[in-house]
């Protein structure tokens, strides 16, 4: 098996057979009456049992009989089926504060925020993510690794990269974040949004493409791009910043890849932080879409100073039926390692039920200081709605024990987390656990907003201390002021013809957790 096959198989919880697994659920007495039927009765039978016990919300769901899988959404296509099934349980927790679901989603309020099911039939591989493209989380890329976001009006508007992934073939071809796109596939683009979206959107998306603008230093390039497999650094750019007598590290971090991508990088760059005399840091998190918690606890133990050690970082919190031992349907999902491959202990193959604790005591990780860097005592975080799960985790576990400012705009606000269910050909991801710091907070179900509004200035690179959002983290870290220069600005008035906005592919965002709790 290749170690693409094995995409976020951190927690597989995957049954042996991949093909007709739900038939062999172990699903309760109670519920023998679902034991036969067709297959996607099957699986519509096994998503909702699954989220009947591990679902975070689980305790608003109703029957089986009142919810009645199988008799509803029946639809020509299985996946779509399923999908509304999905959205379906979903919608029955409400948040309070709110008065909506907690997985309400307001960029497309007929799906999902948090949960989803990926077909990995369909895909040809064994797991995967939402987004077919991009790069995965064990830092694997299979695209042409470009981004891009649209600036100004719908009937004069700009086309700046925002980020190349790196390693993509577009990095490759010199290409990177603040090149301005003028045409695509020869054709002139900037005049009429309404009319050319369509033609972008799919050009974007395309596995061949052409490009040709003028770059950030103000040269002409074209430039053609294929996509094809690559593996990436989660790391966009590190450079230590001289501000005045300070030395202040940066960080633009990609996404919260798999221990073997991500900790030797990290590792490098916190020890020439250390060996610059780093005092504070940026960390820039603009379009980092989360990933494993590990990754993000690492990240944190990299920052905090020693003198924490021992103390809480942060805490998962699942619910009362896992906390209590009782969902025994996942004695059918076998522990995974990052690796994908299964545990054993003294020749027996572990499962998620038997052999691990889901109580928050058994869930709680501490501080434990990784590496020289010990003398940080303020940090200024950069985000966007891009900014979710493990990025958001970061910055608030570290909130209560030393000065955290955050720049940019309000974090995509995904305080849960999920470990993929194995389910026949598909891969379910429940929301499963909530994380609360120190605190206990952690309800960040709208975002985390900033402590200073800040754009995303694309017509800066990473690093460059004349973007927006840097130029104001650093005036915060060297004078202590919450203020913008509007000069370095490239904020405008919104009205109905203004565009500022992604489009293209866009990251699966997501926490991916272990239970700590192993017994």
């Amino acid at each position: 098996m290749t170690k693409a096959k094995k995409l976020l198989q951190l927690c597989a919880l995957a049954s042996v057979v991949l093909l007709g697994a739900c038939k062999k659920d172990k699903i309760s007495k109670t519920d023998t009456k679902t034991a036969n039927g067709t297959r996607t009765q099957l699986t519509k039978d096994s998503i909702f049992l699954y989220a009947k016990e591990l679902y975070l919300w689980n305790q608003y769901l109703p029957s089986y009989e009142a919810f009645a899988p199988r008799d509803n959404f029946n639809f020509s296509e299985e996946l779509y089926s399923l999908n509304r099934e999905l959205f379906a349980i979903t919608q029955k927790a409400i948040n309070p504060t709110t008065g909506k679901s907690y997985e309400y989603n307001p960029d497309d309020p007929d799906d999902t925020k948090y949960s989803f099911i990926e077909d990995l039939a369909a895909k040809g591989v064994i797991a995967s993510v939402k987004n077919a493209q991009g790069v995965d989380f064990n830092g694997e890329g299979n695209d042409t690794g470009f981004y891009v976001y649209l600036e100004g009006k719908k009937t004069d508007y700009k086309v700046y990269i925002r980020f190349c992934s790196p390693g993509s073939p577009a990095a490759l071809a010199g290409l990177g974040r603040a090149d301005r796109i003028t045409k695509i596939n020869g054709k002139t683009i900037g005049s009429d949004y309404d009319g050319e979206v369509s033609f972008l959107e799919d050009a974007l998306n395309a596995s061949n493409v052409t490009l040709a603008g003028i770059n950030k230093k103000g040269l002409a390039f074209n430039v053609s791009l294929t996509a094809k497999k690559y593996d990436s650094s989660p790391i966009f750019k590190d450079s230590v910043l001289t501000v005045g007598a300070k030395k202040i590290g940066y960080l633009a971090f990609a996404r919260f890849t798999s221990d073997k991508n991500s900790a030797q990088v990290l590792d490098n760059v916190f020890a020439k932080f250390a060996n610059a005399g780093v005092s504070d840091l940026v960390i820039d998190l603009r379009y980092n879409p989360g990933g494993y918690v590990s990754t993000a606890e690492h990240l944190i133990n990299l920052i905090a100073p020693s003198g924490l050690n021992g103390r809480t970082m942060f805490v998962e919190t699942y619910n009362e039926t896992l906390r209590s031992g009782k969902a025994s349907i996942l004695v059918n999902q076998p522990l995974r390692d990052q690796e994908g491959n299964i545990e054993y202990k003294n020749g027996k193959m572990l499962n998620y039920k038997d052999n691990v604790s889901y109580r928050p005591e058994n869930n709680t990780t501490i501080f434990e200081k990784e590496g020289n860097l010990n003398g940080v005592t303020k940090v200024a975080f950069i985000t966007t709605d891009n900014t979710a799960s493990a990025s958001e985790l970061v910055i608030n576990s570290l909130k209560p024990h030393i000065t955290v400012k955050t720049f940019g705009s309000t974090s995509y606000g995904k305080p849960v987390g999920f470990f993929p269910i194995r389910i026949d050909k598909y891969d379910v991801y429940l929301s499963s656990f909530s994380t609360k710091n120190s605190e206990g907070d952690g309800d960040y179900y709208d975002g985390i907003a900033p402590d200073l509004e800040t754009p995303d200035d694309v017509k800066h690179d990473f690093g460059d201390t004349n973007e927006s959002s840097l130029a104001a983290a650093l005036a915060y870290l060297t004078s202590g002021s919450l203020k913008v220069n509007r000069t370095l600005s490239t904020q405008q008035t919104k009205s109905e013809n203004t565009l500022n906005k992604a489009i293209g592919n866009q990251d699966f965002k997501g926490m991916i957790a272990v239970p700590k709790g192993r017994k």
